[in-house]
């Protein structure tokens, strides 16, 4: 059950554990701001039981302290900043979830951790960020665990002076977080319960309590509308393919308009080009684009950007059959592009395809796409880097400074026009994989065949989209990674200048 957040100027009588900032000072670990001793923590106290712990206040470090006060004063949570002359949101983030996880057991808990927010970061954004550190630490997945370790705290005050910006930003938060919890249940749904068709009920039904508008298209649809590449795709499975589109509108004239699509594969067998056993183990995980995009549009009427967003969800099961695509087939794309299939395991972008022609035929503003796309992404930045591509070097930057603010990380990689070659098929306009190389390069190149001159911008999500270790405020299994990153770049949503280019694309050369 989500735990409630809220803001207040001091610690509840209630609250049973309170989470203090310490940092690193010149003589050892010191507290952080006046909130501990305005609370009627023993500060002295405290710090002499640090010392005598050998307390390293590294950014997460907690240590429980009891008895600094009387019988029925609260216990301290001291939670390590580290230098606080290097704090940033995403520190705050940290370690406001380390409280949590410390206090897993509690039943309310208040912390100070804003109380370490320096002057140069905006008062609202900090409160943000210390809201959904608390809310993100205190998700697990437990639907089918018949012994679940689940938190049981209820309730989180996050205590600090602000007013009115800080109590926005704590409500701002735990929404959020409440889209990161949505994204995560759904990628961590086996897929055997999450079928295409399940998905599109969860979309109807959570855009439904969101008050936003749904159309499903089911496969039939998709093949008269010319979805080729979802209908192909889908086209193996007992469980038929679908297309949802949905649509927030915001009170008032609009910025511009966005689309969202994500790539929504529910299980991914590598279809007659067959993964191995232990590649399919994780494929349950390769429609966390569409879970982020789902996620982000059931949380924008109540976070309400002054910008529209279309999305589309792509979603297909790919699997082997006698009815199943075969290498050397060829599918044709809603925007009339013929593609020559060669491997049935890079499917994920026939189904892109398809929803970003959608995208560019809604004459929208500006389009962001989201997926588990390429294992040579994974290869080339890890499991905690996202790739960031895309025609357009201001929307580019746009995405990448959201990216950073919200506290997931991405790299700017190129999509050389030299490489485009790769993607020739005799057969047909495009095939649908390129050299031995760079794969994630390719991918992202024949992605842009179908953006027209939108400015556009690719997420390759295939590392960050799961975790296979707990982190400060992200549980094994998975992360929801790009809700965040996408609420900023709608928030702060402006007009691209000029139609999607090739900038900054080229490799330097003698």
């Amino acid at each position: 059950m989500p735990i409630t957040i809220t803001a207040a100027n001091a610690v509840p009588d209630d609250a049973e554990v309170v989470g203090v900032p310490v940092a690193e000072g010149s003589n050892g670990p010191e507290v952080v701001g006046g909130g501990a001793a305005a609370a009627g923590v023993d500060v002295d106290a405290l710090i002499a039981r640090l010392v005598a712990e050998s307390f390293d206040p590294k950014v997460g470090a907690t240590a429980l302290v009891a008895g600094l006060g009387d019988d029925d004063a609260p216990s301290v949570i001291a939670v390590g900043m580290g230098d606080t002359s290097a704090l940033t949101l995403d520190v705050l983030r940290r370690a406001s979830a380390a409280v949590v996880r410390a206090a897993w057991k509690r039943t309310s808990v208040a912390t100070l951790v804003l109380d370490a927010a320096p002057a140069e970061l905006h008062r609202g954004s900090a409160a943000q960020a210390v809201a959904e550190g608390a809310a993100l630490a205190a998700y697990r997945f437990t639907r089918f665990k018949s012994d679940p370790d689940a938190c049981t705290i209820e309730a989180v005050t996050v205590v600090g002076k602000g007013g009115k910006p800080v109590a926005a930003g704590v409500e701002r938060g735990a929404t959020i977080a409440g889209g990161v919890a949505l994204a995560r249940d759904l990628v961590n749904t086996p897929p055997g319960h999450l079928s295409p068709v399940a998905f599109a009920d969860i979309a109807v039904e959570t855009a439904g309590a969101a008050g936003i508008e749904v159309e499903v298209i089911d496969e039939k649809q998709a093949a008269k509308m010319g979805l080729g590449g979802i209908a192909g795709v889908g086209q193996g499975s007992d469980n038929p393919p679908r297309l949802v589109k949905l649509t927030y509108t915001p009170e008032g004239k609009a910025r511009g308009h966005v689309a969202l699509v994500g790539k929504g594969i529910t299980f991914d067998s590598g279809g007659l080009s067959l993964k191995t056993g232990e590649g399919m183990m994780t494929m349950k995980t390769d429609m966390s684009g569409a879970a982020a995009v789902l996620a982000t549009m059931s949380i924008l009427p109540a976070l309400a950007p002054k910008v529209a967003v279309t999305a589309f969800l792509c979603l297909a099961e790919n699997m082997p059959s006698g009815s199943a695509i075969r290498p050397g087939d060829v599918l044709k794309i809603r925007n009339g592009t013929t593609v020559e299939v060669l491997n049935t395991d890079a499917e994920g972008r026939l189904v892109l395809a398809d929803g970003l022609s959608l995208a560019a035929e809604e004459g929208v503003d500006a389009i962001v796409d989201l997926a588990t796309l390429t294992g040579a992404c994974l290869v080339a930045l890890g499991p905690t880097i996202a790739g960031l591509m895309g025609n357009h070097d201001g929307w580019v930057d746009a995405v990448g400074e959201a990216a950073g603010r919200a506290g997931e990380t991405v790299w700017h990689l190129p999509l050389p026009g030299d490489y485009r070659k790769m993607l020739d098929s005799d057969i047909a306009d495009l095939k649908n994989i390129g050299g031995k190389h760079a794969g994630a390069l390719p991918a992202g190149l024949f992605l842009q065949e179908f953006v027209g001159d939108v400015p556009w911008v690719h997420l390759d999500i295939a590392g960050p989209a799961s975790v296979e270790e707990d982190q400060p405020h992200v549980p094994k299994g998975g992360t929801g990674f790009g809700v965040r990153t996408l609420i900023e770049a709608l928030a702060g949503f402006a007009k691209p200048k000029g139609r999607g280019q090739t900038a900054r694309q080229e490799p330097t050369r003698a």
